[in-house]
C-alpha cells in the first residue's frame, strides 16, 4: 500500500518550521535543529518502527542554513522526497536528500535575502514610517500586522508547493532560470535600497563662506551642491556605510558609532547645525 503524508501532518510541519526554523541556533548548527523538528511528524508518520524513524531522522542532522521565509521550499521539497523514499523509490537516499538540500540553501538564501530582506521588508518599512509620523502608532501596527500576514500565508504557499514539485524544484532554482531571477531580484532589490534612502535619509551641511566686512555669505555649500547634485551628502553617506559594512566587514553597531563620531564632530567645527533635520 502506498504511503502518502496527511495534510493534517503537512500542515504540522509546517508550522514546526515557521515557529521553530531558529530552533536551537548557533554558529556551527544553524538552521539544522530547527529542520529537524519540522521533519519530524513526517517521518514519524511515514515509518512505523523506531529503527526506521532513526535513521530517517539521521538524514537531517548534517549542517543547514538558508533565507528561513524563501527556503521553506526546501522543506516542502524534502517532505515530498521523503515520501518518495518510504514508498521504495531507489534513487532517493540520504545522499541524494541531503545533495538536494545542499545544493538549494545557497540559491535560496541569494534569492531570499534579495527579495525579502532587500525588496519586500524596506518596502513594507517606508510605507509603515510615512504613516507613523507626527507619533502615530499607525505605521507600527501595519507592518506587524502586514509582515505576519505576509510571512505566514507566503511560507506556507511555498511549502505546498514544494512538496507538490519535489526534485522538479531542482531544475528551476538552481538552473539558468533561477540565476536570471537572482539577478533580476538582486537589481530590484538595490533600486529599492535607493529609493527609501533618498526618501528617508536627509543629510545637509550648514557650512558657508563670508568675506571680511560682508553681510551675506558668497559661499553656501548646501546650496551649491543642491544646484550641481541634490542629495549629494546623503548618497555620499549611504555609500560610505555600504562600503563600511560590505567591503570592510564593519558590524552595523561600529558603523552606527562612527556616524555619531562624523555626526558630533561636523556640530563642533560647524559643518553641520544641530538645528538641522539630518
Amino acid at each position: 500500500m502506498e504511503k502518502k503524508i496527511s495534510k493534517k501532518t503537512l500542515s504540522k510541519s509546517f508550522h514546526h518550521w515557521y515557529y521553530g526554523n531558529l530552533t536551537c541556533f548557533s554558529q556551527e548548527h544553524m538552521q539544522t535543529f530547527g529542520y529537524l523538528t519540522s521533519m519530524l511528524p513526517i517521518i514519524e508518520e511515514l515509518y512505523d518502527k523506531k529503527e526506521d524513524q532513526e535513521k530517517a531522522l539521521k538524514t537531517y542532522t548534517a549542517f543547514f542554513n538558508t533565507e528561513p521565509q524563501l527556503g521553506t521550499v526546501i522543506v516542502g521539497v524534502t517532505a515530498g522526497l521523503e515520501e518518495a523514499r518510504a514508498n521504495g523509490a531507489q534513487d532517493v537516499d540520504d545522499e541524494t536528500i541531503n545533495g538536494l538540500r545542499a545544493g538549494l540553501m545557497g540559491p535560496i538564501a541569494g534569492i531570499g535575502d534579495s527579495l525579502v530582506v532587500g525588496t519586500v521588508i524596506p518596502i513594507l518599512l517606508g510605507i509603515a514610517l510615512g504613516m507613523s509620523t507626527g507619533g502615530s502608532p499607525l505605521g507600527a501596527i501595519f507592518y506587524i500586522i502586514v509582515w505576519n500576514l505576509f510571512a505566514y500565508f507566503g511560507m506556507k504557499f511555498l511549502y505546498f508547493k514544494g512538496y507538490e514539485l519535489g526534485g522538479k524544484a531542482v531544475d528551476f532554482l538552481v538552473g539558468p532560470q533561477g540565476e536570471a531571477l537572482r539577478e533580476s531580484i538582486t537589481m530590484l532589490g538595490g533600486i529599492v535600497i535607493g529609493a527609501v534612502a533618498a526618501t528617508w535619509v536627509s543629510i545637509k551641511t550648514s557650512f558657508t563662506m563670508t568675506a571680511a566686512g560682508a553681510t551675506k555669505p558668497f559661499l553656501e555649500l548646501q546650496k551649491t551642491l543642491d544646484g550641481v547634485y541634490p542629495g549629494f551628502l546623503t548618497a555620499a553617506f549611504v555609500i560610505l556605510c555600504w562600503y563600511l559594512l560590505a567591503k570592510k566587514k564593519m558590524s552595523p553597531i561600529k558603523v552606527m558609532l562612527l556616524l555619531v563620531v562624523v555626526a558630533f564632530v561636523g556640530v563642533v567645527i560647524g559643518f553641520f547645525n544641530p538645528g538641522l533635520k539630518y
